[in-house]
């Protein structure tokens, strides 16, 4: 029984395994011979043609999607994703079941029977002391960089109109300092810097 065809038209017996291209008739009705393939010939159209990626990139370039998106469009996570993904959706689980914990606790120990919500707790947790730290170190890092650029404008340098900004801020920040209790430098007041403050 003789195999399908290639793109030439060549067909293989497969017990004597000869070639060749079996007799067709043509439109006029006449018929064309049966033509012999010697062994080991491959016709143009049976070859397959080698295909520059590189090249083919290039004339399909802007027609596909934006390099590097491929994978993003993958429904299935990389490994890496899906471990971070599981830890996060435990920590989710973990929050709500305290914040139902909390709910509840919160419910029956609150004198007016409200509920005790994690935002009123956070608000309860905030340490005074920590937060004042905290705007002293945020201030006296701007009171440094606006004296810095005040430095920079005397020395004849030119500035960018926030950094001028930032330079007429100075008595500004020094005035807050002042109010936390730390001097123009950013270090704290003595008893003696205090009385000499109120007194003018």
């Amino acid at each position: 029984m003789p195999a399908q065809p290639t793109n030439s038209g060549i067909v293989t017996d497969e017990r004597s395994g000869e070639r060749h291209i079996p007799e067709s008739r043509r439109a006029d009705g006449s018929t064309r011979k049966a033509i012999k393939i010697r062994p080991g010939y491959r016709p143009p159209e049976d070859v397959e043609v080698y295909k520059n990626r590189t090249a083919e990139n290039f004339r399909n370039r802007g027609k596909g999607p934006i390099p590097g998106t491929e994978g993003l469009n993958d429904d299935t996570p990389s490994p890496l994703a899906s471990a971070a993904a599981n830890k996060n959706a435990k920590r989710r689980e973990a929050r709500k079941k305290k914040a139902a914990e909390e709910g509840q606790a919160g419910a029956t120990g609150a004198p007016d029977g409200s509920a005790a919500t994690p935002e009123n707790a956070k608000t309860e947790d905030v340490d005074p002391e920590a937060e004042s730290e905290k705007k002293v170190r945020n201030l006296k890092k701007k009171l440094k960089q606006a004296k810095e650029l005040q430095e920079k404008k005397e020395t004849g340098k030119a500035l960018l109109p926030e950094q001028i900004a930032k330079v007429i801020k100075i008595n500004e920040l020094i005035r807050e300092l002042d109010a936390l209790g730390f001097d123009a430098d950013g270090e704290p007041k003595t008893a003696a810097d205090a009385e000499a403050t109120e007194t003018s």
